[in-house]
């Protein structure tokens, strides 16, 4: 039974490439649709939507800024439109990139900063309750933000630290680069 064991743990040690491949695919099974439909929703009318985005999408990302210009986004500055449209493009492309393994580790780390800022602005800008924020070490582990979204950390970060794994465009451009030296 030990050495069943033992040779079932060498061949896990020895598949390097598994759990950076299943991360991708769980990503891309769970959360790229959620990230791309929320993207969505921030678009403007038209051709131009990707740089004027929709008042939806402040009311999304500023909350309290969009309240106090009276629930008009014309009133914010262009600092708000900036990282508005920053935070949407992310929101398209460093889902993409996880997807199809390119620049996997930036982009997975970049996540990881969009995830936070996202629980912030839920937290603090939407006043989510307690209910919806949760609480680690507690014995309720669905809550929206605080459990379901270590979980998302924690996938995110098996993916900064492997990288994207062998069925990826970071591992074709290495072999490609291997080649021409």
């Amino acid at each position: 039974m030990i050495r069943t064991y033992t040779r079932l743990t060498t061949a896990l040690d020895r598949a390097e490439w598994l759990l950076p491949t299943l991360a991708r695919v769980v990503f891309v099974g769970v959360l790229l649709l959620y990230f791309w439909v929320s993207a969505l929703t921030k678009l403007g009318e038209g051709a131009g939507g990707l740089l004027w985005l929709s008042d939806t999408a402040y009311m999304q990302i500023f909350p309290k800024a969009v309240e106090a210009a009276g629930y008009d986004a014309a009133h914010l500055g262009w600092g708000y439109r900036l990282v508005a449209v920053l935070g949407t493009w992310a929101e398209f492309l460093l889902p993409l990139c996880i997807a199809i393994g390119l620049m996997t580790r930036l982009s997975a780390l970049g996540m990881i900063v969009f995830v936070a800022v996202q629980s912030y602005v839920d937290i603090y800008g939407h006043d989510v309750g307690a209910k919806t924020t949760g609480a680690w070490f507690d014995h309720i582990s669905n809550a929206a933000i605080v459990d379901q979204r270590a979980l998302w950390v924690l996938l995110l970060m098996i993916l900064v630290i492997k990288g994207a794994g062998p069925l990826s465009l970071d591992a074709a451009l290495r072999s490609t680069r291997r080649a021409e030296l």
